[in-house]
């Protein structure tokens, strides 16, 4: 891969567009009547006009780099977070400016003029800093899956470019030596900061030596020492960001906000802290997962199915959730998107903000597989779907019982939170209360055919 060498810029066309659609987004902002500003704003068909284009401009940053298609829709997501967030404070830094200092309102041109300086600011002097940032940031996160196909045969290096333009906090860093699974990288990992154009590269253990991890620490605390506010602390690849949860535009708890870390959408927004930035928070990510869905004809938001889910199998897990949502009024599922990382296929289904996976058993010697497979994919559900192929079979409850309770303990430990029984187009749910056989035989009752 090439080195970070050269610091590049979106296009001027690019940068006109932007310029256009926030006169657009402070048309919307003038039509506001009340004298409190809107948080739902962020949600208007203009605003999500910008920020589609400027998660756009900033998805150009790296469409050349080599990396997964999973990686390429994670970073994707995190830049339209990222742009959501950034027009919520535009948004919010124009509000006071819709009056004069006699509390009247202005007129629009008037209005206009005067915010024309947050346009050049966010969009002309912040997103050519940004834009670099996202573009480092996906260069890196390219070659940290290359490093984790390798695991820890080699050794990683930190490596700045050696001119005289480096930070000299980061050169400090230069030839900093360690293996992929060292903590280090966890929070040094390029880029350290703004226009920073630090790589890592492998090399070979025999060559270069591992760094004692203290010493390095020491080195990273020190030449993240102006970043007091952590932001820089991230590994783009291992976390499947272009830029990290807490940001100039977000809040310190971001950084271990579950909305961020999970995407858990809606589910959360019970829990979210009354305040604007989280409200935006909430909306955006909404926003994100309903642009990237399509809304079914039946169960409408109840059922989503992402646009990027595997084709193969849409048909069967569609079903499923019919069987699923008929049987519980209040379950929303989301067919997530089909990605294979590792060798491992991921779930595919998000069941009340948590992950499951459709297991179509062949037999009820299945069961004890589909749960065993079903962790190995990090599962917090596992669906047995006794429809998709053994539909007419007669099928012994008090053996698929048996089978059930065989798995007890991963409902014990936390590992599997649920298990739902697929049977004649209806469902019942197993969880960690139904602690026995007989337990688990009464709730496969209420579907027996």
């Amino acid at each position: 891969m090439p080195e970070l060498e050269t610091l590049a810029a979106p296009s001027d066309d690019m940068r006109k567009r932007l310029s256009s659609l926030f006169t657009g987004m402070m048309k919307s902002l003038f039509k506001e009547k009340g004298a409190e500003f809107r948080v739902e704003l962020v949600a208007d068909p203009t605003v999500q006009e910008f920020v589609s284009t400027h998660a756009s401009a900033m998805d150009s940053a790296f469409e050349k780099v080599s990396m997964t298609e999973g990686m390429r829709r994670r970073l994707t997501r995190s830049n339209y977070i990222f742009s959501g967030m950034k027009a919520f404070h535009e948004l919010h830094e124009a509000f006071p400016s819709l009056l004069d200092e006699n509390g009247n309102r202005k007129p629009f041109e008037q209005f206009l003029n005067d915010v024309q300086s947050i346009d050049s600011t966010y969009n002309g002097n912040y997103l050519r800093a940004e834009y670099n940032f996202v573009s480092a940031s996906a260069e890196m996160a390219g070659r940290w899956e290359q490093f984790m196909r390798d695991g820890d045969r080699y050794n990683l290096q930190y490596r700045t470019q050696r001119d005289d333009k480096v930070r000299p906090e980061h050169a400090a860093l230069d030839r900093v030596t360690l293996p992929p699974s060292d903590s280090f990288w966890e929070e040094f990992y390029p880029p350290n900061g703004w226009n920073c154009r630090c790589t890592v590269v492998q090399v070979r253990k025999s060559k270069y030596p591992a760094t004692n991890h203290d010493e390095a620490m020491r080195l990273g605390d020190e030449a993240l020492q102006r970043d007091t506010k952590g932001i820089f602390r991230f590994n783009a690849g291992k976390e499947g960001k272009s830029v990290p949860d807490y940001n100039p535009y977000t809040i310190r708890k971001c950084s271990t906000c579950p909305i961020a870390k999970g995407g858990k959408s809606g589910k959360l927004a019970a829990f979210t802290p009354d305040n604007e930035v989280c409200r935006a928070c909430v909306l955006i990510h909404r926003c994100e997962e309903l642009r990237q869905c399509k809304i079914d004809p039946v169960y409408g938001e109840r059922l989503k199915t992402s646009t990027s889910a595997d084709k193969t199998e849409v048909k069967e897990n569609t079903r499923a959730a019919y069987s699923l949502l008929s049987s519980f009024p209040t379950m929303e599922i989301k067919i997530r998107e089909h990605v294979i990382g590792h060798g491992v296929k991921n779930p595919e289904y998000l069941i009340n903000g948590l992950i499951g996976d459709r297991k179509g058993i062949r037999s009820i010697n299945g069961v004890s597989d589909g749960f065993s497979k079903a962790k190995a994919q990090g599962c917090e559900v596992v669906v047995i779907d006794l429809d998709m192929r053994m539909s007419g079979k007669r099928i012994n409850l008090s053996e698929l019982a048996k089978k059930i309770d065989w798995r007890r303990e991963d409902f014990t430990s936390g590992t599997i939170k649920e298990c739902y029984i697929i049977m004649g187009g209806k469902a019942v749910r197993i969880g960690p209360e139904h602690g026995s056989r007989e337990a688990i035989l009464e709730e496969l009752q209420k579907i027996k055919p």
